[in-house]
């Protein structure tokens, strides 16, 4: 299945660079049309914008010639082309054709894209207005920015996961740590869609419909308003694991379409100043709610909370191209940075609010709403870096024991939520429906279909950390070793 979803995501992708070669080329099967060359040839001249040698004809030594020719462009180009062989390539091999067309997805398209992202990066992205923050206090945010920076140079893949995460958390509970499960239910791809284009997409309707619906209105609106070329088909996102090839490519395109939004810096400056007066008015407004509410029951201040924020996120729309606009702290207009603390303090108090109201939910809401945030803190964070596989090993076993005692609880606290009686004495309710259906949401969606991507990653990198350890001692013993006894020897230390 993964095979056959990277194929006609990969061949999608072809074609959609394809078409601006002259003369047009289209792709009808990917390890056939590969065989002769001139599709690699075509691609890469594309791409690179370079003309590269080729032989004309489609004689077997022509073809192995321009194979050879568009492998040594890309060695020319530092890329490592593990088991890639011309011979696998003439025989249309399927694992090492897509692993080749993955390679040039990933250097001149993903690759290319998160340099551009770098700068963007060296400040924090403003928090999710959706939920309590639980990320590090913003006055150590600076200490990081240059790890987070470094980061970002090491990890394309990373990068662009940073990028999605940004694009998200200006719209409430949409939360992405991967590229797998987090797409699945399609919302994170229709709020990257209403950060990019505010209006085309409704989240709360979308909230309720199914996975497959989200998925398809995605990506019909990204091919129909953005002119974003459909690689994906709701059902290669909506399974238990989804490609995470095939959504990067897709994903990244979203992000070619944001670097070619045309700006006018005079319109920018004049939104900047719109934005942060009614920054200012939001935090008057939130201060002045918070007073008349103080003596208010728990169920009176969270339908006043739950209204201040349906006005708050109708009100963000059009403000939203100027908050989730990036740049480097040197670029920022002095509005720009105020604009960026006004943003902050209104989060702040919002997220606060937030925080005491959930303290304040009946029993045992409250020891459930602990726990939620718990889990869904554990799973925001960043899994270890698999490129030293048996030091991340020690980290994601501690990871999965923490993982595992927050799981214990799940069925006890699934079994409270199912059966809380939401009625006082006087048969008013003590909570509104939403919050108790909010609950139930992250229980169910986030956490329950999430849990086990962590599981996979760990076996994934301890099944690199002993292929790592294999190649190593390989390595070593590639040498003539002479007698029986020192061979005997050799294996026993193994």
């Amino acid at each position: 299945q993964r095979e056959f979803t990277q194929k006609k995501t990969f061949t999608s992708w072809i074609n959609s660079i394809l078409a601006k070669h002259s003369p047009p080329y289209v792709v009808s099967d990917l390890y056939t049309d590969i065989q002769q060359g001139h599709l690699l040839l075509d691609l890469l001249e594309v791409l690179s914008g370079q003309h590269l040698p080729r032989e004309k004809g489609f004689i077997t030594f022509q073809c192995r010639s321009n194979i050879e020719n568009a492998l040594t462009f890309l060695k020319s180009r530092s890329l490592k082309l593990i088991n890639i062989h011309v011979a696998d390539i003439i025989e249309g091999k399927p694992s090492i054709v897509l692993g080749l067309i993955w390679t040039i997805i990933f250097h001149f398209h993903i690759e290319e894209l998160a340099r551009t992202l770098a700068c963007t990066y060296s400040q924090p992205s403003p928090d999710c207005p959706g939920a309590v923050d639980s990320s590090p206090k913003a006055n150590r945010a600076a200490k990081k920015s240059a790890k987070i920076k470094e980061r970002w140079k090491m990890s394309a893949t990373k990068a662009l996961l940073l990028w999605a995460k940004e694009q998200c958390s200006l719209h409430g509970s949409v939360s992405v740590t991967d590229f797998k499960s987090s797409w699945r239910s399609g919302l994170a791809f229709l709020a990257i869609i209403q950060t990019l284009r505010p209006g085309l997409v409704d989240l709360e309707k979308a909230k309720a419909r199914s996975n497959k619906e989200n998925l398809k209105e995605a990506f019909r609106i990204a091919e129909m308003e953005l002119n974003i070329p459909r690689l994906l088909e709701p059902e290669d996102v909506d399974t238990v694991n989804p490609d995470e090839k095939s959504i990067m490519t897709y994903v990244a395109q979203f992000l070619q379409y944001s670097k070619n939004l045309p700006e006018s810096e005079e319109d920018m400056q004049e939104k900047v100043r719109e934005a942060v007066g009614w920054l200012a008015a939001q935090e008057k407004k939130l201060a002045k709610l918070l007073v008349e509410t103080e003596n208010e029951t728990y169920y009176q201040k969270y339908k006043e909370m739950m209204s201040f924020m349906e006005t708050f996120n109708q009100e963000k729309v059009p403000f939203l191209p100027v908050l989730s606009s990036k740049r480097c702290e040197a670029e920022l207009s002095e509005g720009q940075q105020q604009m960026r603390e006004e943003w902050d303090k209104v989060i702040s108090q919002i997220n606060e609010w937030k925080a005491k109201l959930d303290q304040m939910l009946p029993s045992p809401l409250d020891s459930i709403e602990a726990w939620l945030q718990e889990v869904e803190r554990l799973q925001a964070e960043d899994l270890p870096d698999l490129q030293d596989p048996f030091k991340a090993m020690s980290v994601f076993r501690e990871i999965i024991v923490i993982f595992k005692g927050l799981m214990d609880c799940f069925d006890s606290h699934l079994d409270a939520l199912q059966s809380f009686k939401n009625e006082d004495e006087k048969n008013m309710p003590l909570v509104l429906p939403e919050k108790l259906e909010e609950m139930k949401r992250r229980l169910f969606s986030n956490i329950r279909s999430t849990n086990p991507s962590t599981f996979l990653e760990y076996h994934y990198g301890l099944c690199s950390a002993i292929a790592n350890e294999v190649k190593l001692k390989l390595n070593i013993w590639d040498v003539k070793y002479g007698a029986k006894e020192a061979v005997e020897s050799l294996l026993e230390n193994w």
